[in-house]
């Protein structure tokens, strides 16, 4: 796999994603953020037991908009996986447990933010706002155009390590519906956890019921 194309301006790819690892675990987690939101408020927890890998997608308004090519990463996901897998690389990282929300859809922001949070959080939907207005506008719309027009369903009985599905009981953005489709698709076992409250963000709006489901699948105690 060619992992030059990130080192045009002399970084390395560590670097150009604005990597950070936290803790000293035998075991390494990547925890990768979606679109609109960030999982940073878990690393403390942890990096207690896990050597933490966060990093942000190219899409993110904390990276440089030049990282950004549209005709990579506009027709699917498979830039993003390229990326990450020379990220491990550039790690010497073999093997990890990898937590990511799914992406969400792009705002209209003032009217859906209320309804993807789903809670009344001034402080939780400020955040996801935030996160937004600071992407620049082409960026936002060329992830988008990935979002709404990828159909993965195909590659499901191809993914072959165990997964966890953490779903909320009402969420407008993914009903529990997808994922109960996804946990029937998927190519290795499967389960799905049902967090109890509504919303698309619960790392958001719900932290504590997150971190217990969490210390569960990954076996913490």
């Amino acid at each position: 796999m060619d992992c030059q194309w990130i080192h045009g301006g002399g970084g390395s790819i560590v670097q150009a994603l604005n990597t950070n690892v936290y803790g000293n675990g035998t075991q390494t987690l990547v925890l990768a953020h979606g679109y609109g939101s960030d999982q940073t408020n878990l690393i403390p927890i942890l990096a207690c037991y896990f050597k933490v890998v966060v990093f942000d997608l190219v899409f993110s308004p904390n990276l440089h908009p030049k990282l950004y090519d549209s005709k990579r990463y506009s027709s699917n996901f498979n830039a993003y996986a390229e990326d990450l897998l020379c990220l491990l690389d550039a790690l010497n990282v073999k093997k990890t447990i990898y937590i990511r929300v799914i992406p969400c859809l792009p705002c209209w922001i003032p009217n859906f933010a209320p309804l993807a949070i789903a809670a009344n959080s001034t402080t939780a939907i400020e955040e996801f706002e935030g996160s937004f207005r600071r992407m620049k506008p082409q960026i936002a719309l060329s992830a988008a155009e990935t979002v709404f027009l990828s159909d993965l369903r195909r590659i499901l009985p191809k993914v072959m390590v165990p997964t966890s599905i953490i779903q909320s009981t009402k969420d407008v953005v993914v009903p529990e519906s997808v994922a109960f489709y996804m946990k029937s698709r998927l190519g290795a076992p499967a389960k799905v956890e049902i967090l109890d409250t509504q919303g698309h963000f619960p790392q958001l709006t719900v932290y504590p019921l997150l971190l217990k489901v969490l210390r569960g699948v990954l076996h913490i105690k």
